[in-house]
């Protein structure tokens, strides 16, 4: 129970912070705005909102949870973190209340995302964004987790440069812009490889109100997979890194 309650506490904590800091929040989900804003209306000429919107949601939870171990190296320098290590507070709620609370700020996002993307012409059913958005949810506690661990592991000044590098090839190999159906055999092999391309294709199922097919199956597996693994390793390396 103890553990519990420090969850909550390191949760609301990190979320009220985030909460203040409209701007980050901004930020965080303007660039997918922006392409549904300037892309969006010309995608629709060959595509459905219900195509464009999954992936754009990905992108959000690719850059903001992906970069939730930003706020590890500011906590780091400030000396918060070293403040942390000797409360009594249990190790493993210290790292699960910061990823749920960079899951809660995703979804927020995800929200402001969806919300002008029916202003513009999304017609997915409640369900189906209901759904999509705990694949969400998970996703972003499983990003910001495995951020979380490499933020610790790494020269800080790095951090930013190479994670912000390396988050874009996996937005464009989840096939968040286009469908890789209609890339290359061998791009679309590597797609497939990678977690994120099954859960965009699960979402955009959920979106044209298409719930039990193999798709969403193989997403949700996908995001679960995933989820347990990131949460496992940012736990082992936070715990080892704060003993």
């Amino acid at each position: 129970m103890n553990a519990i309650r420090d969850t909550w506490l390191v949760f609301r904590h990190n979320t009220r912070i985030a909460l203040r800091q409209k701007a980050g929040i901004v930020f965080g989900v303007l660039q997918p705005l922006l392409y549904l804003v300037l892309f969006g209306p010309l995608f629709a000429t060959i595509g459905t909102w219900e195509t464009l919107v999954p992936g754009l949601l990905a992108q959000v939870a690719l850059f903001s949870a992906g970069l939730a171990g930003f706020g590890i190296v500011m906590d780091a320098r400030s000396g918060v973190l070293e403040r942390l290590r000797v409360t009594p507070a249990h190790r493993t709620a210290l790292l699960l209340g910061r990823v749920l609370g960079s899951s809660f700020t995703l979804l927020i996002q995800s929200v402001v995302l969806l919300a002008a993307g029916y202003a513009f012409g999304l017609r997915a059913p409640l369900p189906g964004v209901l759904a999509g958005l705990v694949l969400m949810a998970l996703l972003g506690v499983g990003l910001a987790a495995l951020s979380n661990a490499i933020a610790l592991t790494m020269n800080p000044d790095l951090f930013a440069p190479v994670m912000g590098t390396a988050i874009v090839p996996l937005v464009l190999l989840s096939g968040a812009f286009l469908p890789m159906s209609m890339a290359p055999a061998w791009l679309d092999a590597i797609s497939l490889a990678t977690p994120f391309r099954h859960v965009v294709e699960a979402i955009r199922d959920l979106f044209a109100g298409r719930y039990a097919t193999w798709t969403v199956a193989a997403g949700a597996a996908a995001t679960v997979v995933l989820t347990l693994a990131c949460v496992a390793v940012g736990t082992r390396i936070f715990n080892r890194e704060n003993a």
